[in-house]
């Protein structure tokens, strides 16, 4: 099972996580506010983060935005918070998954699971494409054995949703797929109002093989629809 950092400030919320967790078979390392989580992930070296939003003196967005700027470890936001706009803002500062609390032991440990299977696609899932080896896609190298996306011959930094996304587009070029399709094949959701999850990853996708965003060449917008995966 996974080693998951949970950094949390609540006592009732950390006891009743780790122990859901742990009943689990997770292994379960708790910080209390975000300083002492980002000490926590360099020596803890957790497989997966579960992190709060409302933490005391350094926010858990800026934890998010301070660990991806090193790693790529997933990230799951754990929030009271369940305004659009709060998950939003959380899912764009890098996170992978965001669930909102109160929330089942069941449910967290299914999340971790969907999560982490994003990070090795390659080695199974529901949607792990099944050609191996290396592809060119315009600017972009995509080798599907060693999981590494290069751009011009520099390794680009995916976070494992971005990574998966990517993987199961280039697998069928030029297939359109509704937001939907891409919540259940990607994130393994079946719930349309988390959408917004799909919107957020190809938002920070674009930014990262894109020369301009907002002309987007690779992953491009079906009005009405979805997304495709160029170029044409």
């Amino acid at each position: 099972m996974a080693r998951v950092l949970l950094v949390e400030d609540d006592p009732a919320v950390q006891r009743g996580v780790t122990l859901a967790l742990r009943r689990r078979g997770h292994e379960v390392e708790v910080a209390a506010s975000g300083e002492s989580g980002l000490l926590a992930l360099e020596r803890y070296r957790p497989d997966l983060v579960l992190l709060d939003l409302m933490l005391p003196r350094m926010s858990g967005l800026e934890v998010c935005r301070r660990i991806r700027e090193s790693k790529q470890v997933p990230i799951i936001i754990l929030s009271a918070r369940g305004d659009e706009i709060d998950m939003v803002v959380g899912l764009e500062a890098g996170a992978d998954d965001y669930i909102i609390k109160p929330a089942s032991g069941q449910l967290i440990d299914a999340r971790i699971k969907a999560v982490l299977r994003r990070v090795a696609p390659a080695q199974g899932g529901p949607s792990a494409p099944a050609a191996t080896g290396t592809e060119q896609h315009g600017d972009l190298t995509v080798d599907r054995t060693s999981l590494v996306v290069s751009r011009h011959g520099t390794e680009l930094p995916l976070a494992p949703s971005e990574l998966k996304l990517l993987l199961f587009m280039t697998a069928t070029p030029h297939q359109v797929y509704s937001r939907q399709q891409l919540l259940e094949q990607v994130w393994e959701h079946s719930f349309y109002g988390d959408v917004r999850l799909v919107d957020a990853c190809v938002m920070r996708l674009r930014a990262k093989i894109e020369d301009d965003p907002r002309k987007p060449v690779y992953v491009q917008t079906v009005r009405g629809f979805g997304y495709r995966f160029g170029p044409l």
